[in-house]
């Protein structure tokens, strides 16, 4: 200690201490500006849980303007002097922790907060983002574009997968932060806003429409959605195999209400195979959304109500559907996990046409052994468990040779076990999340006179064509 700070007097030193913790604290510390994700490194925040998101937004069609505000609910994990949440885009006007003015800055996706308090460990919070603009198309690093998606007459798609939520609400954008959320969102009278959940009320006064979203069961953020303009309504129920009657609200555009009706059609049936399958569907409600074919790129398994970009056949709807299980309700712990989402998926397809008349599994798994490089060329370009870059968390090593994996547990234990494993698997984590060691320790235990050892060096973790199939 140098003499000069020996010198200062014990109240002045008092007041310094005061006052720096009126600036964010001497013993907290930042959060993380990501989870350190192996393929999305800035994805995510470290040091606080979000328990519940609730988003008030207004958006004009014309303008393209979305207003919002988000009340963030979450629970500390640590001594807080400052923490961050992911936001792309759009203007920030003003934020406040538990009531009271917080400072705020941006550095790229970075809203970063400093409350006026610190904030302790174990403490519940909540922030608030007052934020408006012109939300953003973000485009994956595979070339697919996601976030805000301009759609016909004047409407908008919110996609998520991976990181395109945050191009709408500030929030903890990374799969392993799962939250309960209520979307309200106001729009032109006439025009339809779906998001996921149950529609607990719908409300137009003075020339506008105003919904109320809500979602009890923990989300990821990326399953988040939010589908604005011209649409039909569609509602029944199912009656699941536990007896319940299931609420399904569906949306169609127009020029797909012809198309989209054998898919509306086959809807309860695919639910209930699924729960005969899978185990008990995962959520209080279910459905789709149909928007146009140019609307999006691709399907996504949004909570509750997966979207599709045109009506979709009886493969794509079984491949979304078993998302609500693979994926929503048991949701990869990062995104170096995406097999277990898209090769349980994928399998769906193979064991849906395996029990209706079609191929059986090891037709489709033999058949994709000797020829699969001649459709997907990339099939064995590395393995499922470690894809070879974000712009590949999607190709098709993650969905065919995934679901190749889980055909060589079924060959190794049996049909009846290996019905029995995927059913304790969806029931272990259900509303959770889980790695691929989670994974490969649950079926360790579940069969533990089995030798997984070739599965894992050869199908999961193995770089190119395994030599026997």
């Amino acid at each position: 200690m140098s003499r000069t700070a020996a010198a200062v007097p014990a109240v002045l030193s008092a007041l310094l201490a005061l006052a720096l913790t009126a600036c964010g604290g001497v013993d907290g510390t930042p959060g993380g500006p990501g989870v350190r994700d192996p393929y999305f490194p800035k994805a995510g925040n470290g040091g606080y849980d979000v328990r519940h998101y609730a988003l008030d937004l207004s958006y004009n069609p014309a303008e393209r303007h979305l207003a919002g505000t988000a009340e963030i609910t979450a629970r500390a994990g640590q001594d807080l002097s400052a923490f961050d949440l992911d936001l792309s885009g759009l203007d920030v006007d003003r934020v406040e922790v538990e009531g009271r003015p917080a400072r705020f800055s941006r550095n790229g996706q970075e809203l970063i907060v400093r409350p006026h308090d610190e904030l302790d460990a174990g403490e519940t919070f909540r922030t608030v983002v007052h934020y408006s603009g012109t939300p953003r198309t973000l485009t994956d690093p595979d070339g697919s574009e996601e976030g805000w998606l301009p759609t016909a007459g004047g409407g908008a798609l919110a996609l998520g997968e991976p990181t395109g939520s945050m191009a709408w609400f500030p929030g903890n954008h990374h799969p392993s932060d799962k939250a309960a959320y209520d979307i309200r969102v106001s729009v032109p009278e006439g025009t339809e806003a779906v998001s996921n959940g149950e529609l607990a009320e719908r409300r137009t006064t003075g020339g506008r429409t105003a919904f109320h979203w809500r979602t009890a069961e923990p989300m990821a953020t990326y399953l988040a959605t939010l589908a604005i303009g011209d649409y039909t309504l569609h509602r029944s129920t199912v009656r699941t195999a536990a007896g319940r009657d299931l609420p399904v609200l569906s949306a169609v555009v127009p020029s797909e209400s012809g198309p989209a009706e054998e898919a509306l059609e086959r809807l309860p049936e695919v639910v209930r195979w699924g729960e005969d399958t899978f185990g008990p569907y995962p959520f209080s409600s279910t459905g789709v959304i149909v928007a146009g074919e140019g609307d999006a790129g691709y399907a996504l398994e949004t909570q509750y109500r997966p979207v599709f970009p045109g009506a979709p056949g009886t493969g794509l709807l079984v491949h979304e559907m078993a998302h609500q299980w693979f994926g929503d309700s048991v949701t990869p712990e990062s995104w170096r996990d995406m097999w277990l989402n898209e090769g349980f998926a994928t399998y769906a397809e193979w064991l849906w046409e395996e029990e209706h008349g079609g191929d059986s599994a090891q037709e489709t798994f033999d058949a994709l052994y000797d020829h699969g490089e001649d459709e997907y060329e990339d099939l064995w370009s590395f393995p499922p468990a470690e894809p070879s870059g974000a712009a590949h968390i999607s190709d098709e090593p993650v969905y065919s040779r995934g679901a190749m994996v889980l055909h060589k547990i079924r060959q190794t234990v049996g049909d009846t076990a290996f019905r029995d494993l995927v059913r304790g698997w969806t029931a272990k984590h259900r509303h959770g999340n889980a790695d691929t060691d989670d994974f490969t320790s649950y079926v360790e235990r579940t069969a533990p006179d089995e030798d997984f050892t070739p599965i894992w060096r050869d199908w999961l973790y193995g770089e190119g064509k395994p030599e026997h199939p």
